[in-house]
């Protein structure tokens, strides 16, 4: 065979391989993907550019398109923290854990670490609302649900933000310490620091 036709014919081949993995990989991206989840990634997205509103309306979205949506439901909650509505993050999070509870399998990772998240972020709330003793309760729970997933952030974050950021562990047996002073000795309450408490979002 005539080597210019083998090598026109093997570069077509290469082309048409690459264009149709990029399709494959397009469709999978876009429209094969769970119900509720571009939603959810779009109200992440906003959240995390402290676009409140528009955040909440995309986790909506996504929970109208698949109802229990554990990315949204968590969204809607921290939305709410972030906003210092914490009623309302109560409610979404004593929903989200009962919810969680009855339906997440021991062997599903992913739903145990969104399960010890909830009951991290439940802490915070109530640690921001002065029931420590709760909020210790939280803390211990999520870390015996999946201490892993709430044992804070990477080596990254730590290198870039804070070397020494604050975790469930910690602020636990911080808790625990102070609860057993005094009354008139306890210190459990330090806005500033308390504001800054990291949110867990697996």
């Amino acid at each position: 065979m005539n080597p210019r036709v083998i090598k026109r014919f093997t570069t077509i081949m290469f082309i048409a391989v690459l264009l149709t993995g990029g399709v494959s990989l397009f469709h999978d991206s876009f429209f094969d993907r769970p119900a509720g989840d571009y939603e959810t990634e779009r109200g992440d997205n906003l959240l995390s550019s402290g676009d409140y509103d528009d955040a909440l309306e995309y986790f909506d979205k996504a929970l109208k398109v698949s109802p229990n949506h554990r990315g949204a439901m968590m969204g809607r909650a921290l939305v709410f923290i972030q906003t210092e509505q914490y009623d309302e993050a109560l409610a979404e999070l004593d929903y989200m854990t009962g919810w969680l509870e009855k339906n997440v399998s021991p062997d599903d990772p992913t739903g145990r670490g969104v399960l010890a998240a909830a009951y991290a972020n439940r802490g915070i709330v109530r640690d921001r609302q002065g029931a420590h003793e709760s909020a210790l309760a939280d803390y211990i729970k999520a870390l015996q649900v999946d201490e892993e997933s709430v044992s804070g952030p990477g080596l990254g974050y730590k290198i870039l933000y804070d070397p020494r950021p604050s975790t469930v562990r910690d602020r636990a047996r911080y808790i625990y310490e102070q609860l057993k002073l005094p009354e008139k000795e306890r210190l459990l309450r330090v806005p500033e620091l308390d504001a800054e408490s990291r949110m867990y979002k697996p």
